[in-house]
C-alpha cells in the first residue's frame, strides 16, 4: 500500500528556507524580494517545457503528473511479511498439493505474486516461470526509465536555459552602457536567471529522478525475492529451507533474533 512520501516535500522546503536564510542574513528582506523575478523565472521554466515538448512524445509527456505523484508516494515493504506469506505458500503446497494454493491467493494482494503462484499452480517448468517473471521485470524497469528520462533531462535543460536567460541579459545591459547606474542592477537580474535553473536541477528535478531510480531498484529487488519464493513453492522445498533462502536477502536482525527465538524455543520443548 503507497502512502504519502513526507521527505520529498521536506526536502524541497529545507532547500527553499536555506537559501532564502543566506540571503535574508547577508542582504535583508528588501534583497529576498529582489530574488523573486518573473521574468527570469518563465525563461527557464518556459525554456525546459519548450525543450521536453521537442524531445519527447505526447504520449510519453502526459505521464509527467503520474511520475509527479509517484516522487511523493512511497510504498511500505515488508520483506519478513513477503518471506512469511511464501512459506506458508509452501508448506500448504507440501501437505494439500500445488492446486491448493489457487484458493489461498484471495488472501494475496500483490498481482505479481498472484501471477507467479498461478504460473506454479498449471505447471509450468521453472525455467520458464523464471523467464515470463523475469521478463515483467524488464518491461517494468523500462517503463520506468522512460519516465524518470523525463525528469532528468529537465535536470539538464533547466542550467542550460538558465545560462540563456543569462545571455539575454548581459545583452540588454550592454545596450545601457552609457548608465554605469544601472550596470549592478542589470548585472544581478541577469544571473538570477541562472540561479534558477541550477536551483531547479539540483534541488527539484535530478534529486526527483534519483529518487524515481531508488524506487525502482527496491521494487526489482522485492520482485526477485518473490521469483525466488515461486520457484521455491513449486519445487516443493521444505518451508524452513526455503524461509532460509529468501532471508538471505534480507539482513534484518529482527527477522534473525525472531529465528534465533523460536530455536530456543524449540529446544526447550
Amino acid at each position: 500500500m503507497k502512502k504519502f512520501d513526507i521527505m520529498t516535500p521536506i526536502g524541497i522546503v529545507v532547500g527553499i528556507v536555506t537559501l532564502l536564510f543566506a540571503v535574508f542574513t547577508n542582504a535583508g528582506l528588501g534583497s529576498v524580494v529582489f530574488f523573486i523575478q518573473v521574468a527570469s523565472m518563465s525563461i527557464v521554466l518556459g525554456g525546459v517545457i519548450a525543450a521536453l515538448l521537442v524531445g519527447f512524445s505526447g504520449q510519453e509527456l502526459k505521464l509527467i503528473p503520474t511520475i509527479t505523484r509517484e516522487a511523493f508516494r512511497k510504498q511500505d515493504l515488508d520483506l519478513n511479511q513477503l518471506i512469511d506469506t511464501f512459506s506458508d505458500l509452501s508448506t500448504k503446497a507440501r501437505r494439500e498439493g500445488l492446486l491448493a494454493l489457487e484458493a489461498s491467493l484471495d488472501e494475496v494482494e500483490d498481482p505479481f505474486i498472484k501471477k507467479g503462484v498461478l504460473l506454479a499452480v498449471d505447471g509450468i517448468e521453472p525455467d520458464i516461470i523464471k523467464d515470463i517473471m523475469m521478463a515483467e521485470v524488464v518491461a517494468m524497469e523500462e517503463r520506468h526509465k522512460k519516465g524518470r528520462r523525463i525528469f532528468e533531462k529537465a535536470g539538464e535543460y533547466s542550467p542550460a536555459w538558465g545560462m540563456v536567460g543569462t545571455l539575454v541579459g548581459l545583452v540588454l545591459m550592454l545596450q545601457e552602457l552609457d548608465d554605469p547606474a544601472t550596470l549592478g542592477p542589470n548585472m544581478a537580474l541577469a544571473l538570477i536567471t541562472t540561479l534558477y535553473g541550477t536551483v531547479l536541477a539540483n534541488m527539484l528535478f535530478i534529486p526527483m529522478a534519483s529518487k524515481l531510480e531508488q524506487k525502482t531498484d527496491d521494487e526489482v529487488f522485492v520482485r526477485q525475492i518473490v521469483i525466488e519464493g515461486v520457484i521455491g513453492v513449486q519445487s516443493g522445498q521444505n518451508p524452513k529451507i526455503l524461509e532460509e533462502k529468501l532471508s538471505a536477502f534480507v539482513k534484518d536482525n529482527g527477522k534473525e533474533q525472531e529465528t534465533e527465538e523460536q530455536e530456543e524455543l524449540a529446544n526447550e520443548a
